[in-house]
């Protein structure tokens, strides 16, 4: 073999591997099925390192499942609409789908060379028509099912780009491109009823086991499950049509503690005193801000004194005032709460601003009601003595006070045990062009249609301009303009495009079939579904895994999916980041200037730029384009090749942790797989017909460097399996055993690698006399009887210090290995004489000697 080099063998073998299909995924009722799956990436233009680790984590175990006899599903896709694609068509000119395909002709020829096992022939981008047509069709299927309907909702709305901003959009109360102040405005929306679905969302969680446990309680919390108390209080002074004031509270113990009742700006009792001018500048002053419960948790809190007033539902002289606050969310519990200062720190925060009375419920035991400088919130397990209960709540503490105060309030018959979640309808409306357009028609006779199924898909018209804000659908000139799909008068499209989470929330089920007519096929997803493994970041571990739980729940309630589909994945697993340092120096007005890691020269004086400029180094961080810390996979692959890269990626840390990418790191794993190639190239050129003295050794190493191995792939510790790799790589190489046991260990090496480094295990494997490619080739087998070992080397501890260590059989009688030990040359002359007061053996592990 001629020398290690990554640039002639990689293309070969990708070439090889695609003349041969090696990846095309193929339904066969005789096989186990195995569903691989990486969440799939944005087309931005470039891959970078994190891209890497995450698809080589899925390959390994593709690879790995194919070699085992499983009919694997690998596919790859493009989560190609978006706000980015219609930022650059602003910024930069030209249009969202030339930007979008340009960058997915880019990153697939970046993704190339790595040699992943991905069937190719399934490719999606959910920008194409044949993709975003079949998501109409289940929209329209969804609106049949009663899972979609339309509403005015709050939302957060950009002035000046004319746009519904999503949460996390608005930063700092500020439109992330515009700058602008976000404000709340109503607008009428499309939403999916993922809440109708919030106690199965949650209960499920519990049977997902092969899922992160943190992910899980992030759901979890998310979904937000909380009981309390329902019930109205009677109104003084309201408009006619208001005389109670329903309120939901996950708190009823402390009820005797209430000093105001709160209701949300959009509380339709606040749209009815909207017509005094006061009120309705209090609720211009409220829509300036966020949206979201987080928004609003750190907004300073405001309120607006309505001069309504309510009855305590324990004691009807005891009057409440009625606030219209900031804080209240409309669409959790009723919109209206009721405020206890002295045991809530937002409404002790509220309370302390307007002059409310504080009123403690309880203290802790022992102690005296005294004047509150904070809320006092006991803990579950906190022992407290009311000061103010009611009935049945007096000796409770906690989960069990709660519960007492809700039966004591229905034996009273002023309210109700509730059970509400945080869980909100899924708003899906967007108003931008470069998405999913919403397949219904608006008709001034018939209101809103549904398109018809043989008018799909509805498509984006390209001529469009992004010369001005707002979408430009609307001032289209011809393409708002259908006939109504019902009675065939003039009507109007709707210009609002789908959220991108829409896009993501079911491409793992089109994947199954990808060309389909229909959303999916039956036979199809019954073979493949579910995902088996899916792997991705713990950013998404909320809202797109649970809106792709919720698609699957919709899906099969539409007929698309089979029922043992209602859970799309299996398993779960979340990556860590790769990371790299910062290079640093401050320009001349003290601003900082950041440098690539190809800039800077290290040296024992530390590090510099090629000028000789000093470099601040700053530790290592998520690879950063702002930071300048991104290491070009590209550059890797010419300088080093794909399994260098691949390999480093897995070897270095576990994989759920992040890993440092560093020169010296890749340096080391091209050294190693240099190393392997020349072992592989020596062991090639021994005499057919050499013996050697340690073929059972050698056979022995190889069955438990399978067996290992195996174990590590499995449990997803990459990392453990290379360390295992290195070590029977180093067992090669000392190894003094015949030519066809030094063959046979040098191909199974090949093959253990191969999940990591296919294309060399391609090579060692051909070079070594392999029957066919590698990658087609079974998954080496276990003998059990090779890792049971004949002897064993056991240290020898006296007085807790190790002293020396003796081979004896595996199966030697404890008493017999004593007496070896006595005779042991060095335990001898350590002793010097003085008597053992007691000898352990712990068979197979260590012998203990005390003097």
């Amino acid at each position: 073999m001629s020398r290690y080099e990554p640039a002639l063998i990689e293309p070969k073998w990708q070439a090889a591997w695609d003349e041969a299909l090696a990846f095309k995924a193929t339904r066969d009722a005789a096989k186990p099925k195995y569903y691989v799956l990486e969440m799939f990436p944005y087309p931005s233009g470039r891959i970078h390192m994190g891209h890497v680790r995450n698809y080589t984590m899925g390959d390994v175990v593709a690879r790995y499942k194919q070699a085992q006899g499983f009919s694997v599903l690998h596919p790859m896709g493009w989560d190609a609409f978006g706000m980015p694609a219609e930022n650059a068509a602003m910024e930069r000119g030209g249009h969202p789908k030339d930007w979008t395909y340009g960058n997915i002709a880019d990153m697939r020829a970046q993704m190339k060379p790595l040699g992943l096992s991905i069937d190719w022939s399934r490719e999606l981008a959910t920008c194409d028509p044949e993709y975003y047509g079949q998501q109409q069709a289940m929209f329209l299927d969804m609106m049949e099912a009663g899972l979609v309907y339309r509403k005015a909702a709050q939302v957060n709305w950009d002035p000046v780009d004319m746009t519904v901003l999503a949460n996390e959009q608005v930063i700092d109360g500020k439109g992330w491109r515009s700058g602008a102040a976000v404000e709340r405005r109503e607008l009428t929306q499309w939403f999916f009823k993922i809440s109708d679905y919030s106690g199965e969302l949650l209960a499920a969680l519990d049977g997902l086991k092969d899922w992160p446990e943190k992910v899980r309680l992030m759901q979890a919390n998310w979904i937000g499950q909380s009981t309390g108390l329902q019930f109205a209080f009677e109104t003084v002074g309201a408009p006619a049509g208001f005389d109670r004031l329903e309120v939901y509270t996950t708190r009823p113990d402390t009820l005797m503690g209430a000093s105001f009742a709160g209701i949300s700006p959009d509380h339709p009792l606040a749209k009815a005193l909207a017509g005094d001018p006061a009120v309705a500048e209090f609720l211009a002053k409220c829509r300036l801000g966020g949206t979201t419960a987080e928004a609003l948790e750190t907004a300073e809190k405001i309120g607006f004194d309505t001069g309504v007033r309510v009855k305590h539902p324990l004691d009807p002289s005891w009057e409440l005032p009625v606030y219209i606050a900031n804080f209240i969310l409309m669409d959790y519990g009723t919109g209206a709460i009721f405020g206890c200062p002295a045991h809530d720190a937002r409404d002790f925060e509220f309370a302390t601003k307007y002059g409310i009375a504080i009123k403690s419920v309880f203290v802790a035991e022992g102690q005296a009601e005294a004047p509150l400088t904070e809320p006092f919130v006991p803990m579950k397990s906190e022992k407290v003595h009311y000061i103010r209960g009611f009935a049945g709540e007096e000796l409770q503490t906690g989960e069990a006070a709660i519960a007492a105060a809700v039966a004591a309030a229905e034996s009273k018959g002023f309210g109700k045990g509730v059970t509400n979640y945080r869980l909100r309808d899924w708003g899906v409306s967007r108003q931008r062009y470069w998405g999913c357009p919403i397949p219904v028609v608006h008709c001034e006779t018939c209101g809103v249609v549904p398109e018809k199924k043989e008018n799909l898909p509805v498509e984006l018209p390209y001529d469009v301009t992004f010369d001005r804000p707002g979408n430009p659908l609307d001032r289209h000139p011809t393409w708002r303009d259908c006939a109504c799909p019902k009675c065939g008068a003039p009507a109007k499209r709707e210009t609002d495009t789908m959220d991108t989470f829409v896009d993501s929330s079911w491409y793992y089920a089109r994947f199954t079939a990808p060309r389909a007519t229909t959303p999916t096929v039956a036979d199809e997803a019954d073979y493949w579904m579910n995902v088996d493994q899916y792997i991705g970041g713990i950013e998404h571990a909320i809202l797109h895994l649970l809106y792709s739980r919720f698609f699957a729940r919709a899906m099969q309630k539409t007929g698309h999916l089979p029922q043992k589909a209602i859970e799309p994945f299996n398993a779960l697993f979340t990556q860590g980041m790769v990371t790299h340092e910062i290079y640093k120096t401050t320009d001349a007005n003290g601003r900082p200037v950041y440098h690539l890691p190809e800039d800077i020269i290290r040296s024992e004086e530390g590090a510099t730029l090629k000028d000789g400029t000093k470099v601040e180094v700053i530790p290592s961080a998520k690879m950063s384009k702002s930071k300048k810390n991104v290491v070009d996979p590209m550059n890797i692959i010419a300088s080093y090749g794909a399994d260098t890269a691949r390999w480093f990626v897995m070897s270095d840390s576990p994989p759920e942790r992040d890993v440092e990418w560093t020169a010296s790191g890749a340096d080391a794993a091209y050294k190693h797989l240099s190393r392997v190639w020349a072992l592989c190239s020596r062991i090639g050129e021994m005499p057919a017909d050499h013996k050697g003295e340690g073929d059972a050794d050698l056979l022995r190493a190889m069955h438990k460097a399978i067996a290992e191995v195996t174990q590590g792939i499995e449990g997803f510790a990459f990392n453990k399996a290379i360390a295992k790799l290195y070590e029977f790589t180093n067992t090669i190489s000392r190894a003094s055993a015949s030519t066809s046991v030094m063959k046979e260990a040098i191909r199974t090496l090949a093959k253990l690698m191969s999940p990591m480094t296919p294309h060399i295990a391609e090579s060692i494997w051909a070079y070594q006399g392999g029957a066919g490619l590698c990658v087609k080739a079974p998954w080496p087998v276990v003998d059990p009887a090779m890792l049971v070992e004949s002897s064993v080397t056991l240290p020898i501890q006296i007085n807790g210090k190790r002293r020396a260590e003796v081979t004896v059989p595996a199966d030697m009688a404890p008493a017999e290995v004593e007496k070896l030990v006595l005779a042991q040359e060095d335990v001898i002359k350590f002793l010097a004489g003085q008597p053992v007061k007691k000898l352990i053996v712990v068979p197979g592990r260590i012998v203990n000697v005390v003097v």
